[in-house]
């Protein structure tokens, strides 16, 4: 019966939306001014509608949320700006870095990831370290902390990655090179990711990877992908309860969410059990959660899912936009070039820390294409920014890496430069360049406080390594002339449609 009045429901939409613009000139007046108080020279900003606020903007442009969110905070004199959210919830975006220090450090616990980011994501990420505040992040970090020792460390860039690179990725490009292949570069990087982060984390090979084209469809793989975009878009919906009342009914984008995590969590969960049952004692990440009494499957399951997304899908967005960048700066990888000739072929753990112009690059490919583009808490309390910005209980406040990258004030007027000498100065008496990192609140692409990035030795121990080992042999060149990339984000930043390449040996 309910599925035969399912075709009315787009209709009732129709019939019920025009009602919400009856007070749209007095409205909008009244929130002009309140915007004022936070950007008063802000002409850009969206306009407000009743109960929906900004969300036909938000929503007309959630493609490119952070290009346009980037536009808004560039033009304000604060490096504020506030998007009026649904049902009379707000979202203050900020840029300055005392303000992201206050939020991630200074008052940490005044700003934590909130019920509302929770219960948008819980579907498909439960109770991960990604979802959790409090007690259940508290212990998931602690946890997590013993898998990046420098022992953990070395194991990862001198057997996982290393036997990934030589025995995979390079036996695959050869094929490539050979061939003259068009492929994909993007899901080639997200497959070695996914490999390096089941070795390390959980013990397990899914061989995602293989040595010769075409690669082999992953449901697993597309089904994540499906989950992670459908439910980052619950964020930008135009009236909440719309998504909530779709996964009631089970029908449209929430029906293929639904179908997506279920294929996600059948492949944790059974690689769950299979760790539970085997004899063979690891000292992998998952191992540990297991033998710290945590009997609960789900809980467990929810764990796996969130290193998965640390794992598979920030390193290869990084590298992706690297190898994109490096094939229209020939400069750069004239340099990068010079630093490996002066290694050996095989970099153990101890000369991959030092390949410090390959460094550099990696880090300002993230200041232009942050991995994760956006992360957002909520205010737990009333409470003033340290620029003066009163925010209240209950807003959303979010800092964008994205547009911090893109920020005169921070970055000079260079910034649209990729220009990895920024992080570099000569050493005393010598010629050779050392890196100098950024204060990490200027910088916050793996976070800061409390909450930074656990992984972020090991992310860049692993893109040092895999660059050093493709440029070395091979040369990434952009199949399409003149490729426009579009930049997208959902959990993480994507290369929108992927990333087509050939590639070419170096003589």
């Amino acid at each position: 019966m309910i599925q035969l009045k399912l075709e009315f429901f787009p209709s009732i939409l129709l019939f019920v939306l025009p009602f919400l613009f009856l007070f749209i000139k007095t409205y909008s007046t009244y929130v002009s001014k309140k915007n004022s108080s936070v950007s008063s020279q802000n002409s850009k900003l969206p306009r407000v509608y009743p109960l929906v606020g900004s969300s036909f903007t938000i929503a007309a442009n959630h493609e490119r949320f952070n290009q346009w969110a980037t536009e808004l905070l560039q033009n304000s004199p604060n490096g504020n700006i506030l998007l009026h959210r649904p049902l009379g919830h707000s979202q203050l975006l900020i840029t300055n870095p005392s303000n992201v220090q206050h939020i991630l450090k200074t008052q940490f616990y005044k700003y934590p990831k909130g019920d509302f980011f929770r219960d948008t994501l819980f579907d498909f990420l439960g109770d991960g370290i990604f979802n959790a505040d409090d007690d259940n992040w508290k212990f998931q970090r602690q946890m997590s902390s013993h898998e990046f020792s420098t022992k953990s460390l070395r194991k990862f860039v001198e057997t996982v990655v290393e036997d990934e690179l030589s025995n995979r990725l390079l036996p695959l490009l050869s094929e490539a090179a050979n061939k003259n292949t068009i492929f994909d570069l993007q899901d080639i990087l997200q497959r070695f990711a996914f490999d390096n982060i089941c070795k390390i984390a959980f013990g397990f090979d899914p061989e995602c990877l293989s040595t010769s084209f075409p690669q082999p469809v992953s449901e697993f793989a597309d089904a994540f992908e499906d989950a992670t975009r459908l439910s980052s878009a619950r964020f930008n919906s135009i009236f909440p309860p719309i998504y909530k009342l779709k996964r009631a009914l089970n029908i449209g984008s929430e029906k293929r969410l639904r179908e997506a995590i279920s294929t996600v969590k059948d492949y944790a969960t059974n690689l769950v059990r299979k760790k539970k049952q085997s004899s063979l004692k690891t000292e992998d990440l998952l191992s540990k959660f297991l033998s710290s009494g945590q009997s609960d499957e789900r809980f467990v399951t929810d764990i796996v899912i969130s290193f998965i997304v640390a794992g598979r899908d920030t390193t290869s967005a990084a590298l992706t936009w690297f190898f994109w960048l490096i094939s229209n700066n020939s400069h750069v990888e004239e340099e990068i070039l010079k630093e490996i000739r002066e290694k050996p072929e095989a970099l153990d753990y101890d000369e991959v820390k030092h390949v410090v112009y390959i460094h550099a690059s990696l880090c300002e490919t993230m200041r232009l294409y942050p991995p994760v583009p956006i992360d957002s808490k909520f205010a737990s309390t009333d409470d003033v920014l340290p620029d003066g910005t009163v925010v209240k209980k209950g807003m959303g406040v979010s800092y964008i890496p994205y547009a911090m990258g893109r920020t005169e004030s921070i970055w000079g007027k260079d910034w649209p430069e990729f220009r990895p000498e920024r992080w570099l100065e000569k050493e005393e008496d010598s010629e050779k360049w050392k890196f100098v990192g950024k204060d990490p609140y200027t910088y916050p692409v793996f976070q800061a406080g409390p909450r930074v990035c656990l992984g972020k030795e090991m992310a860049f121990l692993q893109m040092q390594r895999m660059v050093a080992g493709i440029m070395r042999q091979y040369r990434v060149v952009t199949a399409e002339k003149g490729f426009d990339p579009f930049f997208t984000s959902y959990l993480s930043s994507k290369m929108k449609g992927g990333f087509p390449v050939r590639v070419e040996r170096r003589k």
